[in-house]
């Protein structure tokens, strides 16, 4: 470290940077030779794949299990499968209703204008009644539970 001492001020430190950029030369070559060697090759075997001809899965039966999907409307009505119920009677429908399925899963769906809160009180209750999967629907159903055609069936899409 230099020091100037001939003027009025006083004296005034001044940095000898020669060290700091030998330090970091040096680095830099080290980096340099390590970096190579650090570059590793992973060579994966996989078994080799066996060309079948795939066979296209039938379309589900009529008699195939329709999915549960709970709808929560503006007026804070709940449908499940388009069957309106009371609040305190969802866990105890789902339990019945599960007990004849395979899976544990339903759809959730909720007006926007249904309170945040109730929605998650509908969802508690869902899973008090044993739905282990509550899958929300992002795109919004076709028609409100119900009010489908007359034959029961939802209208076709509209294009």
């Amino acid at each position: 470290m230099g020091m100037n001492i001939g003027s009025k001020k006083g004296v005034v430190p001044v940095m000898n940077v020669t060290p700091l950029v030998d330090i970091v030369l040096v680095l830099l070559i080290i980096f340099m030779v390590i970096t190579p060697l650090l570059m590793k090759r992973f060579f994966v075997y996989t078994p080799k794949q066996e060309k079948k001809e795939v066979d296209v899965p039938e379309p589900p039966s009529e008699d195939a299990q329709k999915p549960l999907v709970v709808y929560v409307a503006a007026d804070k009505s709940i449908n499940i499968n388009a069957v309106t119920l009371p609040m305190d009677q969802i866990a105890e429908r789902l339990q019945r209703m599960f007990a004849a399925r395979d899976d544990r899963l339903i759809f959730f769906d909720a007006e926007d204008d249904v309170p945040y809160g109730y929605a998650v009180q509908v969802m508690d209750q869902a899973r008090a009644g044993g739905a282990v999967t509550i899958a929300p629907l992002t795109v919004a159903l076709s028609t409100a539970p119900g009010e489908g055609q007359a034959d029961g069936s939802a209208p076709p899409p509209a294009q």
